[in-house]
């Protein structure tokens, strides 16, 4: 018997070992480098995770052949841990909710929404400004005030009409007009019918213009005498920090 043919069947043996095991993967996450196997990859198979390590490969890679995935590497390691052990994070929610978007991890999205963080943005603080008429654009909207009032100032402000009621629709509107100031600059918010009150809506106002890298406050805005409704009722002025 020939060398070559005393070698065959332990080339078959060791052939099979090696599809017994799961293949080790390096991978490059937005600069930041993990291994792992590709069966944790691969655990939810409808995950876009799956999808990218199913068949051929769908990623390019690095200068050093490690798989690259354009995202934050900084919380790919949360979602490893989850597909490794199950583990749902606890420290930021937020960026690994997004993430877990992203990869369309069923299981852990849906744990990750009912963690106090993201039940609470969803659930209740989103659920509720559905239901303030305009209210992104409206966010929009401000911010371009703003940043149109900016020029050679250190401040810029802008009036915002709160009504949270149809009734109180028209008596600001009859505030409105005692204004002496140009109407199109007042940006108005409401009426919704939601158990949240004026002060949770002007928070909520602040939060999200803060989200987009805004320095603000916000105060009542009180009108010149003889206003023939009470200013502070409906109108707030926003203050943008500009330096």
């Amino acid at each position: 018997m020939s060398i070559s043919s005393e070698h065959k069947p332990l080339r078959k043996q060791v052939t099979g070992v090696l599809h017994t095991l799961s293949p080790i993967v390096e991978l490059n996450v937005g600069g930041e480098m993990y291994t792992t196997t590709l069966s944790t990859l691969k655990k939810h198979p409808g995950s876009k995770l799956a999808e990218m390590f199913t068949g051929q490969p769908k990623l390019r890679t690095d200068s050093e052949g490690r798989f690259f995935i354009d995202r934050p590497g900084t919380y790919f390691k949360y979602i490893l841990e989850y597909l490794r052990s199950n583990q749902v994070p606890t420290q930021c929610i937020q960026d690994v909710y997004k993430e877990a978007l992203f990869y369309d991890i069923e299981p852990l999205i849906k744990q990750l929404e009912d963690s106090p963080q993201i039940f609470g943005e969803l659930v209740a603080r989103k659920q509720f400004l559905a239901r303030v008429p305009s209210y992104s654009e409206n966010i929009e909207l401000m911010i371009r005030i703003a940043r149109a009032e900016a020029v050679a100032s250190r401040r810029s402000g802008v009036i915002v009409c709160v009504v949270r009621t149809e009734e109180d629709v028209a008596r600001c509107q009859d505030a409105l007009n005692s204004l002496d100031m140009d109407k199109k600059s007042v940006v108005k918010f409401g009426p919704w019918k939601a158990a949240p009150s004026i002060s949770d809506l002007l928070d909520c106002i602040q939060m999200d213009v803060e989200a987009k890298g805004y320095k603000i406050s916000f105060q009542p805005h009180v009108a010149e005498k003889g206003f023939r409704v009470k200013s502070h009722d409906f109108f707030y002025k926003f203050l943008f920090t500009w330096w």
